[in-house]
């Protein structure tokens, strides 16, 4: 029999941004927006996806180095509200094995002419998954694309 393991933990990630509310936003709900910052590292190659921004709507995206691993990303949206928050629960895999469920929660927040994003994710790990690394490797990925959506707002 295989051994089962679990693992559990929260993030919070906090960014704020010269973008108003609606344009961070736009940079979630469009989907050649999101498209400008929410990838993969230089050298990965993207394979096609679904993107159906909306509460019920299906996102998925998958990619990895050339010639090695392929992560997909597979969410579903649960609340939008304009503007203000987007709260969805999506899996990820790794060469089609489960590595973990996680809940993010999106809040944007006015901050004078800027917007405050305040993200928390509650993921739970699966198997050889389950390890600190992962939760930390999660938060890590998650502030490198945060890094790359400032990118795509100040262009």
């Amino acid at each position: 029999m295989t051994e089962r393991a679990l693992l559990h933990g929260t993030f919070t990630i906090e960014r704020r941004f010269k973008a108003s509310r609606e344009q961070v936003f736009t940079a979630f709900a469009d989907q050649n927006a999101k498209a400008q910052w929410f990838t993969g590292p230089p050298d990965w190659e993207s394979l096609p996806g679904v993107f159906d921004f909306r509460v019920g709507g299906i996102e998925t995206n998958s990619g990895g180095p050339k010639g090695g691993w392929v992560s997909k990303f597979v969410c579903r949206y649960h609340d939008i509200t304009p503007g203000e928050r987007i709260v969805y629960v999506y899996d990820m895999f790794i060469d089609g094995t489960p590595m973990s469920t996680s809940l993010a929660i999106i809040e944007l927040k006015p901050d004078g002419a800027g917007t405050h994003l305040v993200m928390t994710e509650s993921a739970a790990y699966y198997d050889q998954f389950a390890t600190r690394e992962s939760l930390l490797g999660r938060e890590h990925g998650t502030n490198a694309l945060f890094d790359a959506l400032a990118a795509s707002l100040e262009r």
